[in-house]
């Protein structure tokens, strides 16, 4: 090889400024869609890791806390097969940790907040629209608010009723388990003495807690709403004073005094505390959040107020053009019967996916940021269901808590530990009365629409569709339930209302009153 060969050879491979530069910003910029890959990959195992690991790592540390508890507290749970022996437990399995909801972990995902804007995004549109049409009919803008404003009237009268339980629910029950507690162990007939206890209880529960409510909704002829909110809160204040009876009664029994020495009491305090704090368990203490954000709290107070004001615009734009004007005798007409419940489909599931919103999300929160409560599990994924016995488990979690702990458990215990199946069953019964007893009295009428569809529809789906089935195709069902459910009711439901304007009851009998006036009335608007 010449001197001048590897002058040519260094010539041919070396490369002019420009074509470097070139080269440069080639590779950068596959660096950066790799960047960008490797991030969108990231987020896509974010996703997946919060979606599948949520239940299995709260179950888990439920599951070590639980029996942490128990080794320290030598306090053994009753479980399938127990004696008696272990009548006298103390709680359940349920241990209170600090833990967020889960809509606050999955909203730090930009593709779940996405959703929510959309959500957020249709609501806007809805309420334009209805300000331009207003416009252009009216020549003013109006907001339509009326629906809502008749809904939650005679609000004073709500604070009345609910001020006169909350104050009966403080302070007899805690008091009358104080007198019950300090003579129970010098006591020489105890049984005649728990006897005496629970019947008082008893009479002054079902007058406070039980009738006065019952007659201040009816007798005072409150909205929808009203009725709601006081129907509700009997029922809360009804189970919240249940689980502190539930939880304190064995541990006064089970203590041994010193002589002369009454036995220790929760305090005041913090059965003040359980009243408002957002679960139906009690116990003495909870787990604690250091401060209270306050930017929280004004964030889940809009939220609740918004979902509040898209509930009403789906209910006016939705449902009340369409069955204002709607003749009753559907049930002779089937195909206008298919097609009107199809058409309520759409504002059912909105009214379903905003109640949950409003209250489970955003209402619990705001009440567990204030009081600074730290678990914050009041449900679970329970849209990614895979069969009807983990929906209920998980839609709403601080009902089914007390359900389970104080019906499912203590059934069994009574049994020793027999009869699973009639113990699922009368819990669902029980929850299916429940409702509609809250419905029926909300609304002013009896269809137990909610009461077929929950007590017998769902108790043959709970257990046909379990939880063997775990593919993705039992969660289009259980969706595909779900919305014809909302249907269903809001088409029924929407029906019963304007015939019972249309048609009113003529008597008070017995079948005028249970009696669907849909049924009957013939009369359109």
């Amino acid at each position: 090889m010449s001197d001048t060969e590897p002058n040519r050879v260094w010539h041919r491979n070396a490369k002019t400024p420009n074509e470097s530069c070139s080269h440069t910003d080639n590779r950068s910029g596959a660096h950066a869609e790799d960047l960008k890959q490797w991030l969108n990959h990231v987020q896509k195992v974010k996703v997946k890791t919060l979606g599948e690991a949520q239940d299995q790592h709260s179950q888990l540390l439920d599951n070590a806390l639980a029996k942490t508890t128990q080794h320290f507290s030598q306090v053994k749970p009753v479980i399938n097969g127990d004696t008696p022996n272990h009548r006298h437990r103390v709680g359940g399995t349920k241990v209170f940790v600090d833990r967020p909801s889960l809509l606050d972990e999955l909203f730090e995902i930009n593709h779940a907040r996405s959703i929510y804007h959309m959500f957020v995004a249709v609501f806007i549109i809805f309420y334009m629209t209805t300000l331009l049409v207003n416009y252009i009919e009216q020549g003013r803008l109006v907001l339509e608010l009326d629906l809502l404003f008749y809904a939650f009237g005679k609000l004073g009268m709500v604070a009345c009723a609910w001020l006169g339980m909350f104050v009966y629910t403080l302070v007899v029950p805690y008091y009358l388990l104080r007198f019950w507690g300090t003579f129970y162990h010098s006591f020489q007939s105890k049984v005649l003495l728990s006897l005496g206890a629970s019947l008082v209880l008893a009479a002054m529960h079902a007058c406070v807690l039980g009738v006065f409510p019952v007659f201040v909704v009816v007798h005072n002829q409150m909205p929808p709403a009203s009725r709601f909110i006081v129907i509700v809160e009997q029922i809360r204040f009804l189970m919240k004073s249940y689980s502190f009876i539930r939880e304190t009664a064995p541990v006064i029994m089970k203590s041994t005094p010193k002589q002369g020495e009454p036995p220790r009491f929760p305090s005041l305090s913090s059965y003040l505390y359980f009243l408002f704090c957002p679960t139906l368990l009690f116990r003495e203490s909870y787990p604690r959040n250091t401060h209270i954000r306050w930017k929280y709290v004004a964030d889940t107070t809009i939220m609740s107020i918004g979902s509040l004001l898209y509930t009403n615009v789906v209910l006016m734009r939705l449902c009340v053009p369409v069955f204002k004007h709607a003749t009753f005798n559907l049930f002779v007409n089937k195909q206008t019967f298919v097609l009107a419940v199809f058409h309520s489909v759409l504002p059912g599931i909105m009214i379903l996916l905003l109640s949950f919103f409003a209250f489970l999300h955003c209402w619990l929160n705001l009440f567990g940021e204030l009081l600074r409560f730290a678990d914050r599990m009041f449900y679970k994924d329970w849209w990614n269901a895979n069969s009807f016995a983990s929906y209920y488990r998980t839609w709403n979690v601080v009902v089914h808590d007390w359900l389970y702990n104080y019906g499912y458990r203590d059934f069994l215990w009574l049994t020793n530990g027999k009869f699973r199946t009639t113990a699922a069953i009368s819990v669902f019964i029980v929850s299916a009365i429940a409702h509609e007893y809250v419905f029926g009295l909300s609304f002013g009428f009896f269809y137990p629409v909610l009461l077929f569809l929950f007590g017998i529809v769902g108790v043959l789906f709970n257990f046909v569709m379990n939880d063997k089935h775990q593919t993705p195709l039992f969660n289009i069902i259980i969706w595909m339930a779900l919305l014809t459910g909302q249907g269903l009711q809001v088409c029924l439901y929407s029906l019963e209302w304007y015939a019972q304007i249309q048609c009113p009851r003529t008597g008070n009998t017995f079948w005028e009153l249970v009696t669907p006036r849909s049924w009957i009335c013939n009369y359109p608007n």
